[in-house]
């Protein structure tokens, strides 16, 4: 059941803000009434494109709530609950669950990053994914934990817990070993464009993919040609794909996607600072790629 719900293509939600910083909900509605008539299966909310740690806690209750009341009849929502300590996190977690989201997301903490063993990661996922009522999935993303990566044999360990139901991997070389030895109902689920045909040909369920957040028919697309062996088809759009998500998140990260959600006609808004929108050279570069892909308009 749960490897159906975590197939397909998900945005990790962005959130807007105005030039000032404040909080644009109206903009993330905006958003979503789009992303609701959109082929994605669900989202990622509160995630790192979501800008989770430049966000307050009452804030991460609004944009969630936002994602949740706004999503389209049959898409899933992921919650990232993102926290240093076990008592924090479950208490996120378990607003989320309120909330109304479908999973929990985990991210390894990494303040006390040398005392990060897999033995004591292990203790943390197991105690949030037992302090909840809704189903979790670990993210190895260590970009955002100091390098952390989950080790194979603690996946393969937390994919026995029956509230740990798959892994998102947003890491560079890792995600062969977690398709090798998962289990066949644990989902297993690509972080990056860049791995995502890869991961689904491996066997992986699907994808959390950055480029949805501003171009979701394009992203899809890759899934829908998957689905139906259209093998051929598949690796020659996947290189178009791969070629616009270098242009977009692969040029600025965070800044970029938003930038490309205010060229398509979307609410990408200003990212939080101290994170800097991008520079205008930079914005007219990426205006110029959209233009020659048909992008600029095109909704």
């Amino acid at each position: 059941m749960f490897r159906k719900q975590l197939s397909g293509v998900f945005a990790p939600i962005t959130t807007p803000f105005f030039r000032d910083g404040r909080l644009d909900l109206k903009g993330l509605e905006k958003n979503m009434e789009f992303y609701a008539n959109s082929p994605l299966h669900g989202y990622l909310a509160l995630g790192s494109n979501g800008e989770n740690k430049s966000l307050v806690g009452v804030e991460k209750e609004q944009v969630l709530r936002t994602i949740v009341e706004n999503k389209g009849k049959n898409q899933v929502v992921m919650a990232g609950c993102i926290a240093e300590s076990t008592y924090e996190t479950i208490q996120l977690a378990k607003k989320a669950e309120d909330l109304g989201a479908d999973f929990i997301t985990l991210l390894a903490p990494s303040y006390f990053k040398k005392q990060m063993t897999d033995q004591v990661l292990e203790r943390y996922f197991t105690d949030v994914a037992e302090g909840v009522g809704v189903p979790c999935l670990v993210y190895c993303a260590p970009q955002f934990t100091g390098g952390i990566v989950l080790s194979p044999k603690l996946v393969f360990t937390l994919a026995k817990h029956p509230n740990i139901v798959g892994i998102k991997d947003s890491s560079t070389g890792n995600i062969d070993n977690y398709l090798l030895g998962a289990p066949d109902d644990f989902a297993v689920m690509a972080g990056s464009a860049n791995f995502f045909v890869n991961a689904l040909l491996g066997g992986g369920t699907g994808g959390i993919i950055s480029l949805a957040n501003a171009f979701p028919q394009i992203t899809s697309k890759l899934y829908q040609l998957f689905i139906k062996k259209n093998y051929e088809e598949l690796f020659a759009y996947n290189k178009e794909v791969l070629r616009l998500n270098k242009a977009v998140s692969g040029k600025g990260g965070v800044s970029a996607v938003k930038e490309a959600m205010n060229l398509a006609g979307l609410v990408g808004g200003f990212p939080r600072l101290p994170l800097l929108p991008m520079e205008k050279k930079d914005v007219d570069e990426l205006e110029d790629v959209l233009r020659r892909e048909n992008l600029i308009g095109g909704l």
